[in-house]
């Protein structure tokens, strides 16, 4: 399987940089980039050297959603629209979220431009986000197309922005600016264009120096906040502690702290 549709483009340290790569098109999730990009995150799965990684879309885009232009075209294919499309986000699409919400490492999304329709859930999917003052956030699930927002966008929304915000961007399909996703919280920060690159690899060398279950752990963490009341949160938060104050990172940190200098954890 060629991987040409998702660039390594090169490695920082302990930093590894992904991009979507079909620039032509604004770069589409097509067929061919899913499976290069399953195949691509499957790799750093089994690379102890990557600590921490940074997704982006190479041109003048993060991604722009579904193929359109090649939706249904397909003479051979059984079943209707729907139905195809049903069993190719199950067995295909939403793996991709999946893949990037269980990596083992942190993963920085740098939106370098528009991010549309299940490209927002792919730049969501990111445990920290930063985006380039140029870009924005497009969904025209309803408004263009009656349907409804994928790839986890609507879990991501109501748990960032709030449901009247994402209701709001759901049904009037309004480009939100990155400098108004940034004030809604619904990203880290919006940097200058000429800037993404560099302060996205800046803070992915920052998160690859935390303790190995970082990602997990607090991803986890806040997953259990969004379901659970406070009594339960806090018996889960006094029960991950139970294990992690038992553990070599916290050894390491107080140590640290001792000598007045930073951690150096270990990845074991």
């Amino acid at each position: 399987m060629t991987t040409d549709n998702v660039l390594l483009e090169e490695r920082d340290g302990n930093v590894l940089i992904l991009s979507l790569n079909i620039p032509a098109r604004l770069n589409p999730i097509a067929r061919e980039l899913q499976h290069a990009l399953r195949a691509r995150l499957a790799q750093l799965r089994d690379e102890p050297d990557v600590h921490a990684l940074v997704l982006t879309g190479a041109g003048k885009a993060f991604c722009v959603g579904a193929d359109l232009s090649s939706m249904g075209k397909d003479p051979d294919a059984k079943g209707t629209l729907g139905e195809r499309s049903y069993a190719s986000m199950e067995s295909l699409s939403n793996r991709i979220i999946e893949d990037l919400r269980t990596l083992p490492i942190p993963v920085v999304s740098a939106v370098n431009g528009p991010a549309a329709g299940a490209g927002v859930g792919i730049a969501l999917a990111g445990d920290v986000v930063l985006a380039a003052r140029s870009a924005y956030f497009y969904l025209p699930f309803m408004p263009r197309l009656g349907i409804v927002p994928d790839l986890g966008t609507t879990w991501f929304l109501e748990r960032m922005v709030g449901r009247a915000r994402a209701v709001g961007m759901s049904l009037l399909g309004e480009k939100l600016p990155a400098e108004q996703a940034a004030q809604w919280g619904l990203i880290w920060s919006c940097v200058d264009d000429a800037d993404l690159r560099t302060q996205a690899v800046a803070l992915a060398q920052r998160l690859a120096r935390l303790p190995a279950h970082a990602a997990r752990e607090i991803r986890a963490a806040y997953e259990s906040a969004g379901t659970q009341p406070l009594v339960a949160q806090m018996r889960y938060e006094a029960e991950r502690q139970r294990e992690l104050l038992d553990g070599p990172a916290f050894a390491e940190g107080v140590q640290a702290f001792r000598e007045k200098r930073d951690p150096s954890f270990p990845r074991g």
